[in-house]
């Protein structure tokens, strides 16, 4: 491996690190501050956090790869998660500011929940706090696997750790520099490296299909349209030979927008009301330009590895293998960066919000309701530690696939808490035993649909995507559960 690489990969990790420590002087001296960043972050800040959160490693993997063997059919994913975020930003992120607030101050969704519907608030933490580790520890590995496939491909025979393999060295790299950071800086460490993991994400996203379509080899649009007709008409096709049932499935991606805990938390911690808007344009620009980036990159990528006689093995990892062949080695580094990037930013963000709702909704709700600042402090950096060890055993199976692990994961934040997030913020007959219901409906459902298989064939057709009879399911348990039952007190005029 050429002695450029190490030293982009080298500085890279330098930074993070280094944010870590300027962030643990900065703002970790309370709970709200480790968890919260104090309700500080500037627009540009809370907008590619939340952005670079998001689009984990699946933006230069798993979408890339599934647009490589299927064309553009795979893109109605990106189309409706750019949809979906629109939608969050416009109807969630003002109100879930405010409400927060307006309710007790809250610093975790959980005590959020809790706090709007105070009858029911103690069994409202500790099922939402549940479903969040729970399905954070899968979400996690599969920011974990993603790291573990870049060393196992960029990387082969030449880290010899402990006698680990490739991949599992990957595995323990990735996850040892996110800690670093993590547990040194909180909530503000996070947020600062996702402003600039976010930047390198778009960057890369901008320079890699650039020269794979107009480098040497590429050919242009046209030389590269005319290598996939000849392939495969279809996959430059939107429509053809795809299914209602396999167009609906992707586009509703979106739909888990609204329950996605290391999202939706970059609102409560926006610096004012009046910053949101500003975010909202930030956030969405960066979107559409990194998929648009992502979108080429998967598809034209095929076209390249056609055209060059490449034989790409596991279609996940295109963008490992053109940023090590199509570049100089100080770039190539750079665009590894960019991969780790993608996935330590939402590793990150997940370990945070885990390690927050088991402080703030196990640790000092059961055990020490006197905790102090610096013990709560001491604990949430003890959980992030705990989580991204689970996270890491998850992760051990090196066949593991990006895309299906964020899929379910992604499902099941967006049925257990994206309808009651909606209906919480924006209804005010929503009670507490209607929240619970929801909640239970929703995550059950999609376990309940992925334990069949019925995410991967439907009565004999196409599959569903488990998040849309999950979030239907939990929608309509919300609605009538909190209709035909009546928690005193809980009519409460909602903060508009």
């Amino acid at each position: 491996m050429a002695i450029g690489v190490w030293i982009s990969l080298i500085a890279y990790f330098a930074l993070m690190i280094a944010i870590g420590f300027y962030a643990m002087r900065k703002s970790t001296s309370t709970s709200e501050d480790y968890m919260l960043g104090g309700r500080a972050l500037s627009p540009q800040v809370a907008a590619l956090s939340a952005g670079a959160s998001d689009m984990s490693g699946w933006l230069l993997l798993g979408l890339p790869g599934a647009l490589f063997v299927s064309g553009l059919g795979q893109a109605w994913i990106g189309i409706g998660l750019l949809v979906g975020a629109f939608f969050n930003w416009t109807l969630v992120a003002p109100r879930l500011r405010e409400q927060t607030v307006h309710y007790g101050n809250a610093i975790t969704i959980p005590e959020f929940l809790a706090n709007r519907f105070p009858t029911r608030a103690m069994s409202l933490r500790t099922v939402s706090a549940i479903v969040i580790v729970v399905f954070f520890a899968v979400y996690t590995a599969s920011g974990l696997v993603a790291g573990g496939k870049l060393f196992e491909s960029a990387f082969s025979g030449v880290i010899n750790i402990a006698g680990l393999s490739d991949y599992a060295a990957g595995v323990v790299i990735t996850l040892g520099v996110v800690l670093a950071y993590t547990v040194v800086g909180g909530f503000l460490a996070v947020s600062m490296t996702d402003f600039v993991q976010g930047c390198i994400m778009m960057l890369a996203l901008v320079i890699m299909p650039a020269v794979v379509l107009f480098g040497e080899g590429g050919g242009g649009f046209g030389q590269a349209s005319q290598t996939l007709n000849e392939v495969d008409p279809t996959l430059l096709s939107w429509t053809e030979g795809l299914t209602f049932i396999g167009w609906l499935s992707a586009v509703t991606w979106g739909l888990g927008y609204f329950g996605q805990p290391h999202i939706i938390v970059r609102f409560m911690a926006i610096r004012t009301l009046k910053d949101v808007p500003v975010a909202r344009n930030i956030g969405m620009s960066w979107m559409l330009i990194s998929l648009i980036g992502a979108i080429s990159l998967g598809v034209f990528g095929r076209a390249y590895a056609i055209r060059n006689g490449m034989d790409v093995q596991d279609p996940e990892t295109i963008f490992i293998i053109l940023a090590d062949l199509l570049f100089h080695p100080l770039i190539t580094g750079f665009l590894y960066a960019a991969l780790l990037a993608a996935i330590m930013s939402t590793i990150s963000s997940q370990l945070l919000v885990s390690s927050s709702s088991l402080t703030e909704d196990f640790y000092r709700l059961f055990l020490r309701k006197e905790a102090t600042e610096k013990e709560t402090v001491g604990v949430g950096r003890i959980c992030v530690v705990l989580v991204g060890v689970v996270a890491a055993f998850i992760a051990s199976d090196p066949d593991s696939q990006v895309l299906a692990l964020v899929s379910n994961a992604w499902a099941g934040f967006g049925a257990a808490f994206g309808p009651l997030i909606i209906l919480s913020l924006m209804w005010s007959r929503t009670n507490g035993a209607g929240a619970i219901a929801g909640m239970v409906v929703g995550a059950v459902t999609v376990m309940i649909w992925i334990s069949l298989g019925w995410n991967g064939e439907f009565m004999g057709g196409p599959g569903v995507y488990e998040i849309i009879p999950g979030f239907v399911a939990s929608f309509i348990a919300i609605l009538v559960v909190s209709s035909v039952t009546a928690d005193a007190g809980e009519y409460q005029q909602i903060s508009r």
